[in-house]
């Protein structure tokens, strides 16, 4: 018999006042501390490998808040 509570869909919960105000401070928070790292890392690559990495260092450090932030979130 196959247990179908494990994987049922959750409801959206309420969203917290301010919760999209205080998603947007945290992002750019950890944007402006994922950058310096991403731009060493991108002229690393350049200067090691001689070649352009696909992702720029803005790009980088965008995609790195995007997975930092909703980590802070979940709690």
């Amino acid at each position: 018999m196959a247990d179908f509570t494990v994987n049922s869909p959750r409801g959206r919960g309420a969203a917290r006042p301010g919760g999209a105000l205080e998603y947007r401070l945290y992002f750019a928070v950890m944007f402006i501390l994922a950058l310096p790292f991403a731009l060493l890392a991108y002229f690393w690559a350049v200067t090691r490998h001689a070649r352009i990495p696909a992702q720029g260092p803005l790009a980088r450090a965008r995609a790195e808040a995007h997975q930092i932030v909703p980590m802070i979130f979940r709690g």
